[in-house]
C-alpha cells in the first residue's frame, strides 16, 4: 500500500473510532472504507464483510452492504470458505473462481447464486483475545490478483489496529460501568443493613444475615431486597444510588 494511501486510511480509521458509539458502528465504518478502498484497487464493485469474535461473545457480523451480511452468514452456516480458512490459518485465502473451485463446493455454489464469482478472506492481528476476519466479494472470477490481495492485506493491518484500539475503549468502559453497578449495589446492601441494625438493635453480622435469610426467603437477589428496605424508609420508588464519572 502506497504511504500516502496508507495514512489516509489510519487517518479516516481513527476518525471512525472518535465518531462512533459503539463497536458495531465501527466495524460498519471499517466494512464501508474497505469496500470502497478495494473497489478502487480492482476497478469494480467490491462488497466487504466483517466477522469479529470475542471471548464469552457471540460473533459479531457487520458489511457494507446487507448483501454483504447475507453472504458472510451463509459461509458461517455451512461451516466452509475462504473466511473461515483464513481465521484458522492466519493469512490471506482465495476463492479465485467459483466455477472451478473444489475447496469450499457449497459455498462456491452459493455465492455464484448471489451473482458474486470470486472471494477472499483475509484475517485481522487482533491480539490473543480477539479474532476478525474481512471476507471481499467480487462480481467477476480473478479479480483478486496478487496486487489486489496485497492491498486487502495491507488494509487488513492498518485496520486492524484501528479495531485494536476501539476494542480496548470498549472493554474499559465496560469495566467502569461494571465497577460503578458493583458500588451502587455494595452500597444499597451496606444501607440497608443499617437500617436493620438501627430497627433491631443488632450487629452489622446479624444485619447482614437477616438480609440474606430475607433474600432467600423471597427468592429474590439480595441487591433487590436491599433496595426494597431503602426504597420503603425512603417513601421512595428508586432506591439507585449515582456516581459522577
Amino acid at each position: 500500500m502506497e504511504p500516502t494511501r496508507s495514512a489516509e486510511h489510519i487517518r479516516s480509521l481513527h476518525e471512525l473510532v472518535v465518531g462512533s458509539s459503539d463497536i458495531h458502528g465501527i466495524l460498519n465504518g471499517v466494512t464501508g472504507f474497505a469496500s470502497d478502498a478495494m473497489s478502487k484497487v480492482a476497478g469494480e464493485n467490491i462488497d466487504c464483510a466483517l466477522t469479529l469474535r470475542r471471548r464469552k461473545r457471540t460473533a459479531t457480523v457487520a458489511g457494507s452492504s446487507e448483501r454483504a451480511v447475507f453472504l458472510d452468514k451463509i459461509e458461517q452456516e455451512l461451516k466452509q470458505g475462504p473466511c473461515l480458512e483464513a481465521l484458522d490459518a492466519g493469512r490471506p485465502v482465495l476463492l479465485a473462481d467459483v466455477a472451478t473451485d473444489t475447496n469450499w463446493p457449497l459455498y462456491s455454489s452459493a455465492l455464484a447464486a448471489e451473482g458474486v464469482h470470486s472471494a477472499l478472506g483475509v484475517p485481522m492481528d487482533l491480539g490473543d483475545t480477539s479474532q476478525a476476519v474481512i471476507n471481499f466479494f467480487a462480481p467477476t472470477a480473478g479479480t483478486f490478483t496478487d496486487a489486489v490481495i496485497a492491498e486487502a492485506a495491507a488494509f487488513a493491518d492498518v485496520a486492524g489496529s484501528t479495531l485494536r484500539l476501539a476494542i480496548r475503549v470498549e472493554t474499559v468502559e465496560q469495566l467502569n460501568a461494571d465497577l460503578k453497578t458493583a458500588m451502587s449495589s455494595r452500597t444499597v446492601i451496606d444501607l440497608a443493613c443499617g437500617v436493620i441494625m438501627a430497627q433491631n438493635r443488632c450487629s452489622q453480622e446479624e444485619a447482614f444475615n437477616v438480609l440474606t435469610k430475607a433474600s432467600s426467603h423471597r427468592n429474590q437477589k439480595l441487591h433487590a431486597v436491599a433496595s426494597e428496605i431503602i426504597a420503603n424508609l425512603s417513601g421512595s420508588s428508586d432506591s439507585q444510588l449515582h456516581f459522577e464519572d
